[in-house]
Order: structure tokens, then sequence, then C-alpha cells
């Protein structure tokens, strides 16, 4: 297979003033079915969302504070949490006073196979609103990832059909070893102080906080970071079909957490 290219983005996090709403499509059609939109709310204002028949959504609230609204209760929003609205048809997202609030919405298309296979995901991770702090999170370990490296799943595979999402946090020098997973597509988002190099086959890319790039399928990819720096992004699975989902019993849950 020929070596391929990263795609890699910046996000913008300082909008014009007197923006009230900023919104920009990112890496459009590097992965089949699924849409990035990075969306910034200035202070005082609010965005009203509403579910697409057919899709599902994932927010990932990555800079700034404020609530979302849905079916009446507020959620806390604070930087690295992520909301899925599941059943929730509307919601409304708010920053708190003085300041912006900066995430990201993942709009995932299922295919008739998702569908069916949604009805024999748990009833309540399909229905009910799920809001978390990425820290608060269930952490796991993984044999290319050093025991300095904490690992966080921030959504599992039980709430959307071949969708997957956690975390990576460690301080440098310390790496990702090489690995390939060739049943599934990934992105990579880089979180507050990430400063770390992204390898694929033949390609590199300087990876620093709130960027975005993706994985090319199938290809040789590490991840390493130097001396007193930070580590810190989410990594989104997109797998081909239910069967990749294998992949991730390579992540072994902490043995004090599965107790509880």
């Amino acid at each position: 297979m020929q070596s391929q290219k990263i795609p890699f983005v910046s996000l913008d996090t300082q909008i014009p003033e007197n923006t009230p709403l900023y919104s920009i499509s990112i890496l459009e059609g590097e992965i089949k079915d699924i849409h990035v939109e990075q969306v910034v709310i200035a202070s005082n204002n609010s965005k009203e969302d509403s579910s697409m028949d057919g899709y599902k959504a994932i927010y990932l609230f990555i800079k700034g504070t404020g609530e979302v609204v849905a079916e009446n209760t507020n959620y806390e929003i604070v930087p690295e949490t992520i909301f899925l609205p599941n059943a929730v048809e509307n919601i409304t997202i708010k920053p708190a006073d003085g300041k912006a609030l900066h995430y990201l919405k993942i709009t995932c298309k299922l295919s008739a196979q998702d569908h069916l296979d949604l009805q024999e995901l748990p009833a309540d991770n399909v229905r009910n609103v799920y809001c978390a702090k990425f820290t608060d999170c269930q952490s796991y370990s993984e044999a290319i990832k050093s025991p300095d490296t904490v690992s966080r799943t921030i959504l599992s595979n039980e709430y959307i059909p071949r969708v997957a999402m956690g975390t990576v946090q460690t301080k440098g020098p310390d790496k990702v070893a090489a690995h390939k997973h060739p049943m599934l597509e990934q992105l990579f988002l880089g979180l507050s102080e990430n400063n770390c190099t992204v390898y694929a086959d033949d390609d590199h890319v300087d990876f620093p906080e709130y960027s975005m790039l993706h994985i090319p399928l199938g290809s040789c990819h590490s991840i390493s970071v130097e001396k007193d720096q930070i580590m810190y992004y989410v990594w989104m699975d997109f797998f081909l079909d239910r069967k990749g989902e294998e992949w991730l019993k390579t992540h072994q849950i902490d043995a004090e957490q599965r107790k509880a």
C-alpha cells in the first residue's frame, strides 16, 4: 500500500469580535458518513440543535464552560466534557457569562445494519442523555502504551454502533508504540497542552493543542512526546463493521475499576 499523508487541521480558538456564533466543517470528506463541525458560541448567546433522523450526534466540549438544556434538564459543561443527546430531539447550548464555549459536533450517519444493531445495545445507552467529564470516565491500559500513560474510555461501543472514543495522557519522554488497525478509521483531537508528534508510515506531523488529524486507514502509526512535554488527545474510532470492534478487547480495564 502506498504511503499516505496525514490530513491535519488547526482549530480556530480566537473568533473575531462581535461574532455571536462561529461554525466550520473540518476534515470534510475524510471519513465516509462522518461529519465534524467546530463550533464556538460567544458569551451571552446560545445555540439550539435538533437531531436528524438516521444520524447520531456526539458533542466534545473542549474550552469554556456553560450548560446544555435537554428536556428541561440542565447539564453542566466544563472543558473536556462529552455529551450525547440520544433520544432527545432538541437541545440548547449556552456558554457561561463572560467567555465563549468551544466544542466539536461529530455527526455519524447510521447504516441499515447500524439501525438493527442499535436494538441490541443497552436501552438506557440509546435512550438517555449521556454526559460525562473525561476525567470521570473508566481508565484502561494497553500493551502499546507505557505504565505512565493514563488512558480513558469516554464513549464505549455500547452507545452508537461502530463508534468508540477515549483519551490518552502522559508526560514525556514517552510514546505510543507503532501499530496498525485496518478495521477502523481514526481521528485524533489535541487537548489542552498537547504537544507531541504523530507518525504514519513515512509521514509525520507536529500535533499541538486544539488541532485535529486523521490517521490514514491501515497505516503503521505511532506518537511520541519529548521530555517535559505533554501528550493529551482524544482518539475517535469509527469501525468499518461490528466485527472490527474486537480491537477494543486490547484495552484492559483497570482492576480497581473492574471491581467497582
